[in-house]
């Protein structure tokens, strides 16, 4: 696999894991399976062709723990090529930029970017910078980048704002179709969920309707409470708090108070349109729900569906736009996909991630020793186990 996350790190403190540690497993390396369609060769978004995925994670001395995560829709000319997209809220406690544009004309000419909450207008001022000086965006006045944010002001001084176009850079020129990394990396280094450390999550699924095969991909930012559940068995309610699970090291978690927020993002092949993706977005929110968010007072919860097809793709340069579309009875087939892929995807964030310690203390991994044998319990309901 292709080196695709750009680490740069200030300082004598690190993370105390790598992202790829292989004593984190993703969920399905387990042995728990969700649903019943299979996934793409990667299990990512990456397998929705032309989807590419890079980061980069900005650690820096006792305090900065953050980054970016880009996600590239496809290799040729967004602006002049772009594709069909839609935006659902399920909560609006947010900073979404972009949003606007995209539910006006249903589409993206950027990349999307995910970062920490108060990096959000760097991060998008080093993407329209970059973007412009593309060759042929000479003329160009207008341009709606979007990116997305969760707060990690947990573990991140986040008030310091140490995002640099650099970072932003390095995640857009390291973007690799090959990138399934997940954990606490990019723009989920410094993120929470459920109480333990979360993190960027990826899975697909393959999905046959009656008018061919098609992929949906999904890459999220976990970042919020409520109560984990993990293929239907409510692990959260047997497992330690994760303040008490830290005690011995006399170590700070956060409060467990279920704010915060999630950003999904989804990518298919199939031929849809801004509305269609509109309804694939929200059955995004079935796998979230899956899960045991809480959808809090305080969280930003958002999915962001677009599509790469190429006979929906659209250009500004064009006065009509001839395209055909899957039909409404063909898409219970992917709401089935997307719903799966979200479910573990959050829950691969979860697995992925390795305990880190930050600005204002430690947040511990998911214990993967104490939650497996629950899942294996003749007890737990709604696992498939090999």
């Amino acid at each position: 696999m292709l080196k695709t996350c750009a680490v740069l790190a200030l300082g004598a403190t690190a993370l105390s894991a790598t992202a790829s540690d292989p004593e984190r497993p993703r969920l399905r390396d387990t042995g728990v399976v969700i649903g019943t369609l299979d996934p793409g060769p990667r299990n990512a978004i990456v397998d929705v062709p032309g989807v590419r995925v890079g980061h980069a994670t900005v650690v820096e001395g006792d305090a900065v723990r953050t980054g970016v995560t880009a996600i590239v829709p496809h290799g040729g000319d967004l602006f002049r090529d772009r594709v069909p997209a839609a935006i659902v809220v399920g909560n609006g406690f947010g900073k979404l930029l972009g949003v606007t544009q995209v539910q006006e004309l249903g589409e993206l000419e950027t990349p999307i970017l995910l970062t920490g909450t108060l990096g959000v207008w760097r991060a998008a001022d080093a993407l329209v910078e970059r973007q412009l000086a593309l060759p042929g965006m000479e003329q160009v006045r207008s341009i709606n980048p979007v990116v997305g944010e969760t707060n990690d002001g947990w573990l991140n001084d986040i008030r310091a704002r140490p995002l640099r176009a650099g970072h932003v850079r390095a995640a857009l020129d390291g973007a690799s179709e090959d990138n399934i990394e997940e954990g606490s990396i990019g723009a989920g280094t410094g993120t929470v969920a459920f109480g333990w450390k979360g993190g960027i999550g990826t899975s697909s699924r393959v999905s046959r309707t009656d008018a061919g095969s098609y992929t949906v991909g999904v890459l999220v930012q976990s970042n919020f409470g409520g109560r984990l559940t993990i293929a239907g068995v409510p692990v959260g309610d047997r497992l330690p708090d994760p303040q008490a699970w830290l005690q011995s090291t006399a170590a700070t978690a956060p409060p467990t108070t279920g704010d915060g927020s999630i950003m999904i993002v989804v990518a298919t092949d199939a031929p849809l349109d801004d509305r269609l993706l509109r309804r694939l977005a929200t059955r995004a929110l079935i796998g979230l729900g899956r899960t045991g968010a809480s959808m809090s007072n305080g969280s930003g919860d958002y999915v962001i569906a677009f599509s790469t097809a190429q006979n929906v793709r659209r250009s500004p340069a064009a006065a009509s736009h001839d395209v055909g579309v899957l039909a409404n009875d063909a898409m219970t087939p992917l709401f089935v996909a997307v719903a799966d892929a979200t479910e573990e995807a959050i829950l691969n964030s979860v697995f992925r991630a390795t305990t880190v310690s930050g600005h204002q203390g430690t947040v511990p991994a998911l214990p993967l020793d104490l939650v497996l044998p629950l899942l294996r319990s003749p007890q737990a309901q709604g696992v498939s186990m090999p």
